[in-house]
């Protein structure tokens, strides 16, 4: 259990780098594009799609399933190390596939969040200031509250008014024919 951690753990940051990497530069998705597909179905200058990077949840998985199967059959012809030998190799594979999806969602949402401070830097200086200026405000009103009673002390009392007899809402009704 203790290598599958380990391996799991591994696979998460091989995938924030491997998503961190697809974002600068998408070269080898570019050139296996050109390859498979023809003049009018490749990508276009400014598309930043990759792999891993800017794709759908399916396709993430197949891509990184696939690489992680031919560094698997790599090793288990060409080296003396058996992968698929038993149980242990194919939860580690399961582990890496796993740990790597998850790693790419990380380094998402790390990118994305760091653009998002990037874009609100200014936004929140400026609500900062207005809310030291505000709790400033507020303060200077909470040590001049004796001022503010005495204001109030001295204000007179406005008597009633004579106000304007309004029409009821039945008279007004009759006015206009409804009733």
């Amino acid at each position: 259990m203790t290598i599958e951690l380990i391996v799991f753990i591994s696979a998460i940051l091989f995938g924030v780098l491997l998503y961190w990497r697809e974002s600068n530069g998408n070269g080898l998705y570019r050139f296996v594009n050109k390859i498979v597909n023809s003049k009018e179905l490749q990508m276009k200058k400014g598309d930043r799609t990759g792999f891993v990077f800017q794709q759908k949840f399916l396709l993430r998985l197949v891509y990184v399933a696939f690489l992680f199967l031919i560094v698997s059959l790599v090793l288990q012809f060409f080296t003396p190390f058996k992968p698929f030998g038993s149980y242990n190799g194919v939860s580690t594979f399961a582990s890496s596939v796993v740990g790597t999806v998850i790693g790419t969602y990380l380094a998402n949402f790390v990118l994305k969040s760091g653009k998002i401070v990037d874009e609100k830097s200014n936004t929140l200086t400026d609500m900062v200031s207005e809310t030291i200026e505000k709790s400033k405000e507020f303060l200077d009103d909470i040590t001049t509250k004796d001022e503010i009673d005495d204001a109030i002390e001295e204000t007179p009392k406005v008597e009633d008014t004579p106000k304007e007899e309004k029409k009821s809402a039945r008279e007004r009704l009759k006015d206009k024919g409804l009733m």
